[in-house]
């Protein structure tokens, strides 16, 4: 009998746990999709300016979106320490940490604009034709003026996300979406008796996108009663030197990781363009593909950041382990659902980006489908390495999961690809089954480092 109730109690909480996640982990998921259309809106729209354009915008767009992943992500430790101030009843904390995060990221767009700023030498330094740098330059410095209010929302979006308050981001997220998608036409094509600006409206709807997004979710919080006593935009706050470190010692190794997986492809994408034009397309539909599903897994990861977080705050260390397990068991399911797919279509899937009947295009899209069985098998694994990267996050456990990324998506992920597909002549196959082992390293460490982490508060 004590059995059997201690049973149904453990598939309650397990219920509930599950409940809990997905009403944070949709709307994340969704907003995260809302981003990623953004980015395959404006390259369509590139497109149409011509093959020249898209060159120069996607180069300009690479720098750009690099330069913002990695600061955003220092500014994502505001969603661990605010889980966990919420969780244990810190109102006054839970305040304080939002006005410390949006001074972290007045810094961080400082020290983004610089490197915008210095955008023209850069690229030269990396090789780059100056007629694809003279063409990018107007478009990143029209993408400039929206720094501050992008990180300024990535702030305040973690806020509310740690306060179990998802829905809003998802609605302002597809909105600036819909925006962005008419600026860029308006601007664009100089409609509404604006000029047109081409590539450079791009990014200047892209800024005006960032703003609004930005000053909605500040009308929405000043809107809610729930809100009032965290005093989030009352006066301008001190700083405050003990929870600007704090936020520093967590977000650093975020943002760092960030570089260090994102900069895991981007050399894998150029390594794919030394074996030739065929390889480097079949790798864009095959990456573009697997960068879509990557959203949802990624939204499980910021939810199980918030409730690994919230229970550490109610000193409840179960709960904590509980919340991870269900993060981890999400991703790696729907990941699996995703693998799936991939394995069984990748026909299909290719005819989304191709005109697979065209005898022209057969040898990119006989890669592509081969590409797709590997990202198959590195699907599941990034979807695991991301939840429990998530749920450490949540353990405030952010310095030795950098260190395992370093070493697996460096160490063993390029390493073994730049082997397989470059000395033993794989080609771009053996590049991708180097990522997946990468991946399949940090999946296995990851989850293993947060199934022995100490479940103490600091």
């Amino acid at each position: 009998m004590h059995h059997s109730r201690l049973k149904t109690l453990l598939k309650t909480k397990l219920l509930t746990e599950i409940r809990a996640c997905l009403e944070l982990a949709l709307p994340l998921a969704g907003a995260q999709l809302a981003q990623s259309a953004t980015g395959f809106v404006d390259t369509v729209m590139m497109g149409l300016l011509g093959s020249a354009v898209l060159a120069a915008g996607g180069l300009g767009a690479t720098l750009f979106t690099a330069l913002l992943i990695s600061t955003s992500s220092v500014v994502s430790a505001v969603s661990p320490l605010v889980a966990t101030a919420y969780g244990a009843g810190q109102t006054q904390q839970v305040g304080r940490i939002a006005h410390q995060g949006l001074w972290l990221a007045a810094g961080l767009a400082v020290l983004q604009l610089l490197g915008l700023g210095a955008a023209g030498p850069l690229l030269r330094l990396l090789g780059q034709e100056d007629e694809t740098i003279a063409l990018a330059l107007p478009y990143l410095q029209a993408m400039m003026w929206g720094v501050p209010a992008a990180l300024g929302f990535a702030v305040l979006r973690n806020w509310v996300t740690a306060l179990s308050d998802a829905r809003p981001v998802i609605v302002i997220m597809v909105c600036g979406t819909g925006l962005n998608i008419v600026g860029n036409y308006v601007l664009i094509f100089g409609k509404l008796g604006l000029p047109a600006l081409g590539l450079a409206g791009i990014g200047w709807a892209s800024a005006s996108s960032f703003w609004s997004m930005f000053f909605a979710l500040i009308v929405y919080i000043l809107s809610q009663p729930r809100y009032r006593s965290y005093r989030v935009l009352h006066g301008l706050p001190q700083i405050d030197p003990y929870i600007f470190r704090e936020l520093l010692q967590i977000g650093l190794p975020i943002g760092v990781l960030a570089v260090v997986e994102t900069g895991m492809f981007t050399i894998t994408t150029f390594l794919m363009g030394q074996l030739g034009t065929v390889t480097l397309a079949a790798h864009q539909v095959a990456l573009q593909t697997a960068a879509i599903t990557f959203m949802v897994p990624l939204g499980i990861s910021f939810a199980t950041t918030v409730r690994v977080g919230q229970q550490m705050g109610q000193a409840n260390p179960l709960g904590a382990r509980l919340a991870g397990s269900v993060g981890i068991g999400m991703a790696a399911g729907f990941m699996a659902i995703m693998a799936l797919l991939f394995w069984l279509l990748p026909q299909p899937i290719v005819a989304l980006y191709l005109d697979v009947e065209n005898p022209e295009n057969q040898q990119v899209v006989s890669l592509a489908k081969t590409l797709l069985g590997v990202a198959a098998v590195f699907q599941l694994f990034d979807g695991i390495q991301v939840s429990a990267a998530g749920a450490l996050r949540g353990l405030k456990d952010t310095r030795i999961p950098m260190l395992i990324g370093m070493l697996s998506y460096w160490g063993i992920g390029l390493t073994s690809g730049y082997l397989l597909g470059l000395r033993l002549g794989w080609g771009g196959v053996g590049l991708w089954w180097g990522l997946a082992f990468g991946l399949a390293t940090a999946a296995i460490v990851l989850t293993w480092r947060f199934g022995v982490a100490p479940l103490t508060q600091d």
